[in-house]
């Protein structure tokens, strides 16, 4: 007799990306691009459009530091590690929460990853 509680799983529905050429990008199940090959910055504005986010120059400057990031470490960074990395890449005014929340709005770290074409950061909910 199992005493644990039944959850039901929620699946979400895989679906790509169809730009307004027709190409389609492949997504994983939460968003995120499959082939990390397949990001350029027509595909970031579409990624951003999907999650409400209308890009400036400043969402391109997180999103270039973080490609950066990404190339050289293989990681993408959860949110206090994107605080510091911002910090110490653009300065100490767009290196708080509250700069990459205004940009990024709920979890800065998953939003940016995701129009950055990064994989979600693996601490991240």
């Amino acid at each position: 007799m199992c005493l644990c509680p039944q959850r039901e799983l929620e699946l979400k529905p895989v679906s790509d990306l169809v730009l307004p050429d027709h190409r389609r990008i492949p997504l994983d199940r939460d968003g995120y691009l499959r082939n990390l090959d397949d990001w350029n910055p027509e595909v970031a504005e579409h990624l951003a459009q999907t999650v409400s986010v209308s890009m400036t120059p400043a969402h391109w400057e997180v999103v270039e530091v973080l490609r950066d990031f990404y190339r050289e470490s293989g990681l993408s960074p959860a949110m206090r590690p994107l605080v510091k990395l911002v910090t110490r890449e653009l300065g100490t005014d767009k290196g708080r929460s509250i700069y990459l929340m205004k940009l990024f709005p709920g979890n800065p770290a998953l939003l940016a990853s995701k129009i950055a074409g990064l994989p979600r950061p693996t601490n991240c909910f």
